[in-house]
């Protein structure tokens, strides 16, 4: 299935923000690499983990969600170094593509894992009302423990910050988790989406790029999850660079958070607010 073409008058509102975070794009045996933004996929299975679905099971109502991140903080990559087989007996090591165990100096597999490391991105989620309804509530109530695209990357401070109407509005006017800048009364803010941006509703900076045409393509819109046969497919990404007001900068941690409540208590017209 594809993702909704709505409107966009009702959506949840994620802040996903962690001390690291990974979103694989790529990654094939000893290279786990991430994306520099939040992927469908890595979305889409944080749903199936808090409603509590097993891996294999269906993902269509998932899979008809619309994504759109806001970067507020795209974090540094790092890269971490693991080790896998070493120091077991024969019989654990690691099994080779013919169904074998490997020994001796082979035993000893080296893994590349990247992360992006201080990373705070915001995303609005569109779909049908009753899903929303549905996957908000298993959001405040999750089956398993939700993470940032691995299971070493539990979310820090809140995760769902509520439903609400008009989301991709609130997208581009909740405060943004960034230090104020000095000397600018303007900061750029990369959005990033699996639909077109001009849907943003703001106007397009002259001579900058709307975000109506694709940017590029990823195979990140999941179809089965299942441990045997998980399978991926291509869509477009869109990406949109938008200049607003430097003072929606509202800091770090408990300064950013006050800032937060306080924008969601004003203007979010629904009472789901995780912060209210």
């Amino acid at each position: 299935m594809t993702p909704a073409t709505l409107p966009g008058t009702l959506g949840l509102l994620l802040r996903l923000a962690a001390p690291v975070q990974s979103w694989g794009e790529r990654s094939q045996f000893n290279e786990r690499d991430t994306a520099p933004f939040p992927t469908r996929s890595g979305v889409i299975g944080l749903l199936a983990a808090a409603l509590g679905r097993k891996r294999g099971e269906d993902i269509g109502d998932l899979a008809t969600l619309s994504l759109t991140v806001r970067a507020d903080r795209p974090g540094t990559v790092l890269r971490d170094l693991h080790t896998v087989g070493g120091g077991l007996p024969a019989p654990r090591t690691v099994t080779t593509a013919e169904g074998k165990k490997r020994s001796g100096a082979t035993a000893t597999l080296l893994s590349h894992r990247y992360y992006l490391a201080d990373a705070v991105f915001t995303a609005a989620i569109t779909a049908d009302a009753d899903l929303l309804e549905t996957w908000a509530h298993a959001l405040r109530n999750p089956h398993w423990p939700p993470y940032l695209g691995r299971r070493s990357c539990p979310p820090e401070g809140p995760l769902l910050l509520g439903l609400v109407d008009d989301p991709l509005h609130h997208l581009v006017h909740l405060p943004i988790a960034r230090r104020t800048p000095t000397g600018t009364r303007t900061v750029d803010v990369v959005f990033h989406g699996d639909q077109p941006l001009d849907r943003l509703g703001t106007h397009p900076q002259p001579g900058g790029d709307d975000g109506s045409t694709p940017a590029g393509e990823v195979t990140d819109d999941p179809v089965t999850f299942h441990a045997r046969e998980r399978s991926y497919r291509a869509r477009p990404r869109y990406q949109r660079t938008l200049t607003l007001p430097a003072e929606r900068c509202r800091g770090l941690g408990a300064v950013y958070l006050t800032a937060l409540g306080s924008y969601l208590d004003q203007h979010a017209t629904r009472p789901e607010s995780a912060l209210a």
